[in-house]
């Protein structure tokens, strides 16, 4: 069965990507023996299980907070855990936050390039030197990257929807990667022919790994949309909530923030803001009218 049409049946019960940031619970962590669980998923870093480690080890030292960092695979598995509040905040994406308003309490929405926006890529291998949009994939095979990501589900999905085309019947065959950098790399390898990915984590890979994304190049870039956002569980305690949502805004202040940022290829967070993500609550409504 195609992975469109099985998400077509899911599609109310929607990215959670999240990373923690050391400078952001320097001031967060008030309480003694406090425990903050902070969701993640692979997003574009290889080595992230040693990081994760050293940032709690340094986290344990800075605030006394037991902090776990709670990794996996997909954005759904994080979406629930945040939901049954086993999470207390995640980096989710502005698909699932969208359509979980009723779990999901906006925290912060990070600043790139200036703006708390980014865009959706469409990559083909270097030697595909014709194809400029979606449509021109025709019974090729594509890498979406998670069906609740924006990016890389939602955007080519109505992309090829608005063109009139029933994308469960376009591609001669489609698949999931569960991570961004994995698109990368099964356009690189000749698995897909093409694929769509978050347009910061490719500009990341590009800037950070620059041999990653040597053999593909970018075909389309989508319009902005709201940016992946920080959001808590809708039970976290106000007092939680303003004084991690403060510690977030005030990163670029500090620097050991700012180096946080700069690792992140991000230039801060901003205060939130619901009406960035208007441009993605339209293509919501464009995927449940159809076709699939």
């Amino acid at each position: 069965m195609s992975p469109i049409r099985n998400i077509r049946r899911r599609q109310i019960l929607l990215v959670a990507v999240s990373m923690p940031f050391l400078s952001a619970f320097r001031f967060a962590c008030a309480r003694e023996n406090s425990a903050v669980a902070f969701g993640t998923t692979a997003v574009f870093l290889d080595n992230e299980i040693s990081l994760l480690n050293r940032w709690s080890q340094e986290l344990a030292n800075v605030c006394s907070a037991d902090v776990r960092f709670v990794q996996r695979n997909s954005y759904r598995e994080i979406d629930d855990l945040l939901a049954e509040g086993r999470l207390d905040v995640a980096w989710v994406c502005g698909f699932p936050y969208v359509t979980h308003l009723q779990t999901m309490r906006l925290m912060a929405i990070p600043d790139y390039g200036g703006q708390p926006l980014y865009r959706s890529y469409l990559i083909v291998p270097r030697s595909d030197t014709h194809t400029t949009h979606i449509t021109q994939l025709r019974d090729r095979v594509f890498a979406f990257s998670d069906p609740e990501s924006n990016s890389g589900f939602l955007v080519p999905t109505t992309e090829l929807i608005r063109a009139g085309i029933r994308p469960t019947r376009f591609f001669r065959k489609s698949f999931f990667t569960y991570a961004h950098r994995k698109v990368v790399d099964a356009v690189t390898s000749g698995l897909a022919d093409a694929g769509e990915i978050d347009g910061y984590v490719y500009d990341t890979i590009e800037k950070q790994y620059p041999e990653r994304t040597r053999d593909v190049r970018v075909a389309w870039r989508s319009p902005q949309y709201g940016f992946p956002p920080i959001v808590a569980r809708r039970s976290l305690d106000e007092e939680s909530f303003l004084r991690l949502q403060r510690a977030l805004v005030g990163m670029k202040e500090h620097p050991d923030g700012r180096d946080m940022l700069k690792r992140l290829n991000l230039d801060g967070f901003v205060p939130d803001d619901d009406r960035v993500f208007d441009g993605i609550r339209r293509l919501v409504a464009i995927l449940n009218a159809g076709p699939l």
